[in-house]
């Protein structure tokens, strides 16, 4: 009766086993997204009722990994829905129907849906198109080298046509005096002595350039007394091209803070210069861009895609 038993035990045991290595074989990593496993059962699942041959495999892994994509675009995104805005969204589409809010809500009710689930619904809509947007955005690659080519282009066969329209732009030449805060030096007291500075060269006490070498820790233009040369104003930090756009020629600033520290400028002299590379530079710019984005908007998950590292293991 024992050697029965445990002979029927060992068969049991051999097939549990048998079942269990069939199911360990079958579930598999068949590919890989960025390090992270796509099993074999998800495969399956997402195959569902399809004929179970190679394409169509194929096809739902590739459902598989979108779905992860995307899912993993989402979370990443970051971004909330605003309900209120939501409500919102639905009010003005009744109005734009030319019907009431009740009216809306029971031609919704018409359909089977109630007003939580219409809710969602444009909540989930939102979402999805504010990752999608994100992910065109995240796609767009543009390199310096192909921007300068593509503009060259452009400008060369302007010219050759006797299109070619010249663009000029304002120059500023900059004089400053910069100052930074340090452990013994605060934003109060950085700004109290440039002040003092600007008072002393206003009352003719010292000169500015005199006070920039003697004080400015932009140590190049210090040495030319504080003279930046001719540019335009955006290589400058914004709010220092900001303040010598409002600054009139020859006039002393009042003390501001940029990213860099704390200054006093004057602008010297301007004048008008050719910007017509620097315009079909933008111009190149603005339609690499487009032409990517446009490529993007079209199949924002393949964009996805793109710049994940997918593995397919066989």
């Amino acid at each position: 009766m024992k050697l029965t038993f445990v002979k029927l035990l060992f068969t049991t045991l051999i097939a549990y086993f048998s079942l269990f290595s069939i199911a360990q074989a079958e579930e598999r990593v068949v590919a890989t997204v960025d390090g992270y496993p796509i099993m074999q059962s998800q495969v399956d699942k997402a195959l569902g009722k399809r004929a179970n041959n190679e394409k169509n495999r194929q096809a739902a892994l590739n459902d598989v990994i979108d779905d992860f994509l995307v899912q993993r675009a989402i979370q990443e995104s970051g971004i909330k829905i605003n309900y209120a805005y939501v409500d919102q969204m639905i009010e003005n589409i009744a109005i734009q129907n030319g019907i009431t809010y009740g009216q809306l809500l029971d031609a919704l009710d018409y359909q089977g849906i109630t007003l939580n689930q219409y809710r969602q619904q444009l909540a989930h809509q939102l979402l999805m198109e504010g990752v999608r947007q994100k992910a065109i955005e995240s796609s767009i690659q543009v390199h310096p080298e192909e921007v300068q080519n593509l503009a060259k282009e452009m400008q060369d066969k302007a010219k050759a046509s006797g299109t070619l329209k010249t663009t000029t732009g304002t120059q500023y030449r900059i004089s400053h005096i910069l100052i930074k805060t340090n452990p013994i030096l605060n934003d109060n007291q950085a700004k109290e002595k440039l002040t003092a500075i600007a008072n002393d060269i206003n009352s003719g006490k010292t000169t500015f350039e005199n006070a920039a070498e003697k004080n400015s820790l932009d140590y190049v233009s210090a040495a030319e007394g504080g003279d930046l040369g001719w540019n335009f104003l955006e290589v400058y930090d914004p709010t220092f091209a900001k303040t010598a756009q409002q600054t009139k020629v020859g006039v002393l600033s009042k003390p501001f803070k940029s990213k860099f520290g704390w200054h006093i400028l004057k602008v010297t002299d301007t004048r008008k210069a050719d910007r017509t590379k620097d315009a079909y530079l933008q111009k190149a710019y603005q339609q690499i861009i487009n032409k990517q984005a446009q490529a993007a908007s079209q199949d924002w998950v393949k964009a996805l895609k793109d710049r994940a590292d997918i593995k397919y293991i066989k």
